[in-house]
């Protein structure tokens, strides 16, 4: 198995990428088991957060350089097919309507940036590596370059694309490729112990909305039409039984009902 999937009863999901030989490096088989794997969670109502980690040494160095030998020999409409299904898995994760925590560690690159890219929030230990290395290769990071321009912006993508340099985790936090850096599994156990915790006392509807809010709204400018839009956002929140549940709840000081069920 190129991922192992474990899911809790406090509605988690875990998933690991499961090359460890291999620095878990992305091959045709992980994307499509990913891939799957997303899809079947985007429809499971009782999954509220997703971690994604790797065994072994790293979470992810990239492509399988096997996998990129023989994408040399394809045509070029055998390569955009190709390129597409990673694109199509990387797009899956990014608009997953789940909170999402990328786990890093060791070496991350590659099609692995595109995975930290794409998730909500991104903890990696202080002594991982990151890099866009495909220049290296005479390659270009084009399929996960949405996403991670999406997340760094362009300047510091123009840097780190042409460069191909190795930069560290205190680099990758100031650019914003990633949320928080920790110094141990003890400590990374801890944090994420947090955000679970925060999260149980969240209505799981109102989350997956949120979420999209930020989609749909970033980098729009704000005119009348979005200023309606954000308006009709909060009159349809407030009439769903979410939004009565959590007040009611509030205003007679107990747990809202969904504080049960996870």
């Amino acid at each position: 198995m190129t991922i192992l999937i474990e899911r809790n009863n406090n509605g988690v999901a875990h998933i690991r990428l499961n090359r460890p030989d291999v620095h878990n490096a992305f091959n045709e088989q992980m994307i499509s088991d990913l891939t799957v794997a997303f899809a079947d969670i985007e429809k499971c109502p009782d999954t509220r957060v997703v971690i994604l980690s790797g065994n072994g040494k790293s979470f992810s160095a990239g492509a399988d350089l096997e996998w990129m030998r023989k994408a040399a020999e394809y045509t070029y409409e055998e390569n955009v097919i190709d390129a597409q299904k990673l694109s199509y898995m990387l797009k899956s994760l990014y608009k997953l309507k789940q909170l999402t925590i990328a786990s890093l560690h060791g070496s991350i690159m590659g099609g692995g940036l595109g995975l930290a890219a794409c998730s909500d929030i991104v903890i990696a230990d202080k002594s991982s590596r990151f890099a866009f290395s495909e220049v290296k290769l005479g390659l270009i990071p084009a399929t996960i370059s949405p996403f991670v321009l999406d997340a760094i912006g362009p300047r510091h993508a123009k840097r780190y694309f042409q460069t191909g340099e190795i930069f560290d985790s205190e680099r990758a936090l100031q650019m914003g490729l990633i949320s928080e850096i920790v110094d141990d599994d003890q400590d990374r156990s801890r944090l994420v112990g947090e955000i679970l915790k925060q999260v149980e006392m969240n209505a799981p509807g109102a989350m997956s909305d949120a979420k999209q809010l930020a989609h749909d709204f970033a980098y729009r400018a704000i005119d009348d039409e979005l200023r309606l839009h954000s308006a009709q956002r909060i009159a349809k929140a407030r009439t769903m039984d979410e939004a009565k549940e959590g007040i009611s709840a509030f205003l007679e000081k107990r747990k809202p009902g969904w504080v049960n069920d996870v």
